[in-house]
């Protein structure tokens, strides 16, 4: 009995310090906050559309050791010119978001596992899964549009650990500023 009680005890401190670098971050530029297991990287590239020039922001971390959960984690975000795209603009949602997961899906040659509609706060989104290279890869993605701003969350990982808790607390900890 003493033995096993030894063993839960070391079961929550494991899970309790895997958990303990998590931190919020905040970006009051993009308007969002976010908890992720480790600090980001920033980059930001300028991409040439049909309707124009958008900048498109992106926060990565890659988590370090043997078999992390995640091989990374993602928070993109673009502003679409005023007049192309916005959240009420019910007549083209659904068009804009299947043109979003097609292009996810070519990019990496993938195959769609599924897609459905969410939404964050009031505001439409789809989240879908896509497998690539040769299904030992696993993209999950939550999206959203709030106003002319584009979000994306994204988790990579080895199709082993498709289904693991990490995903769902960065994904679920998403709050966007309106």
């Amino acid at each position: 009995m003493r033995k096993l009680s030894l063993l839960c005890c070391l079961a929550l401190m494991s899970f309790s310090f895997s958990n303990f670098n998590w931190e919020l971050f905040q970006s009051y530029e993009g308007k969002f906050e976010i908890l992720a297991p480790g600090e980001f990287e920033q980059k930001t590239k300028a991409i040439t559309t049909a309707i124009g020039e958008v900048t498109y922001h992106t926060f990565i971390h890659k988590p370090e050791g043997d078999n992390p959960d995640n091989l990374a984690y993602m928070v993109s975000y673009c502003d679409y010119p005023e007049g192309s795209i916005h959240s009420d603009s019910t007549a083209i949602i659904n068009d804009f978001f299947v043109a979003t997961l097609e292009s996810a899906q070519q990019s990496v040659q993938g195959a769609l596992l599924y897609s459905n509609e969410i939404k964050h706060k009031d505001y439409p989104g789809r989240q879908w899964r896509i497998d690539y290279n040769e299904g030992n890869g696993v993209i999950k993605t939550k999206a959203f549009l709030v106003k002319n701003r584009y979000y994306s969350l994204q988790t990579i990982m080895l199709k082993r650990n498709s289904l693991n808790e990490s995903t769902t607390r960065f994904m679920d900890s998403f709050k966007a500023y309106d």
